[in-house]
């Protein structure tokens, strides 16, 4: 009896590691709201034109072979930062695991279509996951 009431002092659960949590009557609300925006922030990608899908239908990546190099160090941030926003965009998450295939060699075009999926985000960041009671 003691462990609940000490619960209850610490209040309502409304933000934890990066996930914004509203508890209703139904159900509960999971975001990441604000952790897109600093995303789309840090890769300068907030004033980009939105997609209105992650990636364009009958995209093909592959090995890219003759592909111009990036840097595997910012792309693999970007990566990772993407993967950690699936943990509320389940929408995302097919088309972040198909870019991140090629984090031992990316090429322009594998950087393009992760980009891609920020665009995607810019016109999306509201978009919550519903847990009903």
């Amino acid at each position: 009896m003691q462990g609940e009431f000490e619960m209850s002092m610490m209040g309502e659960l409304n933000f934890f590691l990066g996930l914004q949590v509203k508890q209703v009557e139904h159900g509960i609300f999971l975001c990441q709201t604000k952790y897109c925006r600093e995303l789309l922030k840090n890769f300068n990608m907030k004033n980009y034109k939105e997609a209105s899908t992650p990636i364009p239908t009958g995209c093909y990546l592959d090995v890219d072979k003759t592909g111009v190099d990036v840097d595997q160090t910012k792309f693999r941030q970007l990566i990772g930062s993407l993967l950690y926003l699936t943990a509320s965009r389940l929408d995302i998450m097919f088309n972040i695991c198909l870019c991140a295939r090629f984090q031992a060699k990316p090429k322009e075009s594998h950087y393009v279509a992760a980009k891609r999926i920020l665009k995607y985000l810019n016109g999306t960041t509201e978009v919550d996951l519903w847990y009903p009671s």
